[in-house]
């Protein structure tokens, strides 16, 4: 990897050197199929580039990744491939001032996810191919100067096995067995894509007719696997694109730019989803093979909406270099929520933002490798690792308080200015804060310098002074920052005061609006309202912040959090109360607690879910280890008695399900689960379907009640892609030592696995219920993962040191462990180092959480 990377410096000079005026990229993939697997599986690229040097005589480098070239010409001379070609980059000396590079190469089909990916299709034996590049993988398929901000025109050409069908940014046309695609706009290599083999597809258009008589016709396409065809449903899709479609028409006033609109659910994707413009790319497992809650298609709704957005923040207006990749990630997941509750019928998208992305940020946000929203990142290794909850789910959170900030007509006008003045071209943060400067009004440099280029998050908590009737005298918002972080950021909140009603609901009956600046500010116009029993700070969740209670609020949400009837209050006093258990300031067996009393009552299924995820990592991370085996009892009981009460095939019920079969362990548990999987026994109700079957079936082989034998027939039930992930899950799941030795092998050893499978195996090694079994790999993991992330791609080391860091073996041992690696390795990758890092941090958090919770200590 080290000779695969690409500096900031190294950008900025060739920028500096290059125009890039266009690419010609002529693909041959037709031995995707046939043959075998023995050796690097290889594909034809012929590149042409033609491109200006602002010095003639000037040397650069062309970025490629392949087994080999075979010709590389410049100018019309013929270079020795061994003498300019390193297996990452192509020597290029002696520039015209104009000039053309022409690169024949043998690139390779992709198992992890990145460049061209290759699929076999265990049901049927098809062969699949997609393309997935960002930041900088475009280089595994053609040659070109993989950077954001060297932008050009392309124009792409496919031969293919006979049947197929393939896609790209543009309208494709078959002829004398060639594919042969429109020319591109001017876009970034890291956009650029392909999707080829014998997918299902489903056509659609949208139409819009502007105000000024113009008429834009878009054609809709939407693809899937064969073997998902029967499960896609296409409707829902194309339903939710022209919804989106028409919110950003009625709100950008810039027409789509791209031509036409595929999305393609493709197999073994590394990503939720990716906005190549004309043929975006979504991981398949958006199309559902079973029942699922009404959260799962709104989580679909999002991302397809979020990738839309990427269509003006992203490709048509692009950052320079990836430090302001914020420019276009927090816009598109701002983007999605809004979008989607403006225009679609998930209405109650705000309220999973608040308790679901913002939870992402804010763990991100207070580990050790936290960043400013603009981050510094000195390389493409850098940029990998910051597609995280900054860049995502803080960049959305302040932009939503930049909204408040700000004004709404003001912030979509400032879009609307910087699409038109930025159009096919690249920017940075100063750009973006001009147009919002103008329409605003408003002082951006000061508002960014706290918000966009400072790390960490603040705490708000209420102080409420009453008087002897029973009124408020005074209530002002105190505001912390962690020393670390120290940054007092400008908010604006509202704030809530809540009530319990003779009916016996829990209540707003005032509310107010202000401008939180420094350590404490008074909110004068809640002076004189009667007492409440909760003051809910940054109702509404206009700011990012960690909401923190006084004494007499905290009592109050512990005594009534289910009667709170408005939704969206109910779910940030649920995340503000896990943020305290991750903070060490409630101890995790109060938190499960809360949840056995008040989750049953949630009606907002995507919260329901969270509060599930979020009492089952209470449980295994923060819960003090001599309660450990008696909360997951009462988790287990909690969940069945939930399950058996709700309504019979409701979605709640189809949740209480899946959760139960995470929590049991006891042998009446094991006993029910398999039961309802061999149809002796029966919830009303609950359909066990294929995906239902799976997720009953792992804990049965986690716990040793299910033996290979069991899984390979229900494999056999389900011989599909999607089965073969459950199985290869399953097997590492066993309760086995040698089980577990071979999944290690497996993993850290070979990689002969595909990504999907890698994924699988390290889900189904790291059981909670495995501590001993996995306690002797602690130390081989520090001893391999130097190895393994020289010798794999960066998504598998990824996957491989995330996954299988130690944290439930002797957690005191391994936080030494880790302190000593890192004091070893201090020349390691950076990217590496942050990764064990954040799970070090991860780790004593945890341990600091079961310190608490053992002691049973109370805060606030």
């Amino acid at each position: 990897m080290p000779g695969e990377n690409l500096s900031r410096d190294e950008a900025r000079e060739r920028a500096a050197l290059l125009s890039v005026e266009g690419y010609e990229v002529s693909l041959d993939l037709r031995s995707a199929v046939g043959g075998t697997d023995a050796g690097p599986r290889t594909f034809r690229s012929v590149t042409t580039i033609r491109f200006r040097s602002a010095e003639p005589g000037a040397a650069t480098f062309a970025d490629l990744i392949a087994p080999s070239v075979t010709a590389v010409s410049l100018n019309g001379r013929d270079l020795d491939p061994g003498a300019v070609f390193d297996g990452s980059r192509i020597l290029l000396e002696d520039l015209a001032e104009d000039n053309e590079l022409v690169v024949d190469a043998q690139c390779a089909y992709s198992r992890t996810g990145e460049g061209m990916h290759r699929f076999v299709d265990p049901e049927d034996g098809e062969v699949y191919l997609y393309t997935q590049y960002e930041p900088a993988d475009s280089r595994r398929v053609f040659a070109n100067f993989e950077q954001p901000d060297l932008k050009a025109p392309f124009r792409f050409e496919v031969r293919a096995p006979e049947g197929w069908v393939v896609w790209s940014n543009g309208v494709g046309e078959l002829a004398d067995g060639v594919w042969k695609f429109a020319e591109t706009k001017p876009i970034s290599t890291y956009i650029t894509a392909f999707v080829a083999g014998p997918y299902h597809y489903v056509t659609d258009s949208y139409e819009r007719v502007f105000e000024d008589g113009t008429r834009l016709e878009i054609p809709l396409g939407a693809m899937c696997r064969k073997g998902l065809a029967r499960h896609f449903d296409s409707d829902d899709v194309f339903l939710v694109t022209k919804q989106g479609l028409d919110f950003f028409h009625d709100n950008f006033d810039y027409p789509y730019p791209f031509g036409k609109y595929d999305q393609a659910f493709v197999p073994e994707y590394n990503l939720g989803a990716m906005e190549n413009p004309g043929l975006v790319t979504f991981r398949e497992e958006f199309i559902f093979r079973g029942r699922v809650t009404q959260a799962s298609y709104e989580r679909r709704a999002n991302v397809i909406l979020h990738e839309m957005a990427h269509m003006w923040f992203g490709d048509l207006v692009t950052m320079v270099w990836w430090d302001d990749l914020w420019l276009k990630e927090s816009f598109a997941d701002f983007m999605g929520s809004f979008s989607m509750v403006e225009a679609t019928r998930f209405t109650n998208g705000w309220i999973t933002f608040a308790n679901n992305r913002k939870s992402w940020a804010y763990r991100a946000d207070q580990l050790p490798s936290t960043h400013p929203i603009t981050a510094d990142i000195r390389d493409l290794e850098d940029a990998k690792l910051n597609f995280d909850g900054i860049t995502y789910a803080k960049g959305a959170s302040v932009l939503k308080q930049l909204v408040a900030y700000v004004g709404r007509d003001a912030f979509l006008e400032g879009a609307r200015r910087y699409f038109k003045r930025h159009a096919y071209g690249n920017t940075q943060l100063g750009d973006l804060l001009s147009v919002l400067e103008e329409t605003s009004g408003r002082d951006m440099a000061t508002w960014s310098r706290s918000w966009l280029q400072t790390a960490g998050v603040n705490s708000l908590t209420p102080q409420v002074i009453l008087s002897a009737e029973g009124r408020v005298t005074e209530l002002a918002i105190l505001q912390e920052a962690a020393e670390s972080h120290p940054e007092l950021r400008p908010h604006r909140v509202a704030v809530g005061l809540y009530r319990r009603s003779p009916e016996g609901t829990v209540e707003r009956y005032a509310r107010a609006e202000v401008d939180v600046e420094g350590p404490r500010t008074v909110v004068g116009e809640l002076v004189g309202a009667e007492a409440p029993d909760l003051v809910l700070v940054n109702d509404d969740d206009l700011t990012y912040c960690k909401i923190r209670f006084d004494e007499g609020s905290l009592a109050a949400l512990r005594d009534g959090l289910g009667d709170i009837t408005d939704p969206l209050a109910r779910a940030l006093g649920w995340s503000a109360l896990w943020n305290l258990t991750r903070d060490a300031l409630m101890p995790a067996r109060d938190f499960i607690d809360l949840v056995l009393r008040f989750a049953g009552r949630e009606t907002d299924i995507g919260v329901l879910q969270m509060l599930h995820a979020w009492a089952n990592s209470a449980l295994t991370h923060y819960a003090a280890p001599e309660w450990r085996e008696e909360g997951g009892r009462l988790l287990a009981e909690g969940a069945l008695r939930e399950l058996r009460l709700t309504e019979p095939g409701s979605q709640h019920q189809l949740t209480w399900a899946r959760f139960f079969a995470a929590v049991a362990s006891g042998e009446a548990d094991l006993q029910l689960l398999q039961g309802l999987l061999e149809g002796t026994a029966k919830i009303d109700g609950l359909e066990v379907d294929q995906e239902l079957r799976w997720a009953f079936l792992e804990p049965l082989a986690a716990h040793g009640v299910a033996d290979e034998g069991v899984i390979a027939a229900e494999l056999a039930r389900d011989d599909t892609a999607s089965g073969k992930r459950h199985q290869v899950r399953c097997l590492a799941a066993r309760p086995s030592a040698a089980v577990k030795a071979q999944a290690w092998a497996s993993v850290v050893e070979s990689d002969s696995l595909s990504n999907a499978l890698v994924e699988a195996t390290i889900a189904g090694f790291a059981q909670s219920s495995h501590r001993e079994l996995t306690a002797p790999y602690a130390s081989k993991y520090f001893e391999v993962i130097e190895r393994v992330w020289g010798e794999r791609s960066i998504q598998i080391g990824m996957d491989v040191v995330r996954g299988l860091f130690p944290s439930l073996q002797d957690p005191q041992g391994t936080l030494e462990a880790a302190d000593a690696w890192l004091a070893a390795h201090g020349a390691a990758a950076p990217a590496l180092r942050r990764l064990v890092l954040e799970a070090r941090d991860d780790l004593a958090r945890a341990l600091r959480g079961q310190a608490c919770d053992g002691a049973g200590a109370v805060g606030g």
